[in-house]
């Protein structure tokens, strides 16, 4: 697929770019070279593959779910100006 220079303008203007107009044919040869590739992986044929997530059938070391640091709460709400029932209370800035 050719596209041609209003083409590349258009979709410089769709996509809120700003492209020279020397850089127009530049623009034009690479996205129409684009285009084609696109073209060609569409004729191949993949009729019995499965699509696959990750080219690698592997999975995911996880580490266990424990806590790394140690709670700090009850210091963080002692330096806190105020607090009730566990919470922060923070003045109301909306009305």
């Amino acid at each position: 697929m050719s596209l041609g220079p209003e083409e590349v303008k258009k979709i410089a203007y769709l996509a809120r770019l700003a492209v020279s107009e020397d850089d127009v044919p530049a623009y034009a040869r690479n996205l129409s070279s684009i285009l084609d590739l696109v073209a060609q992986m569409n004729t191949v044929d993949t009729r019995g593959i499965e699509p696959l997530a990750h080219p690698l059938a592997m999975t995911q070391r996880l580490r266990s779910d424990e806590p790394t640091e140690p709670d700090q709460r009850t210091l963080f709400q002692g330096i806190a100006p105020q607090v009730e029932a566990g919470l922060y209370l923070v003045p109301k800035v909306i009305e």
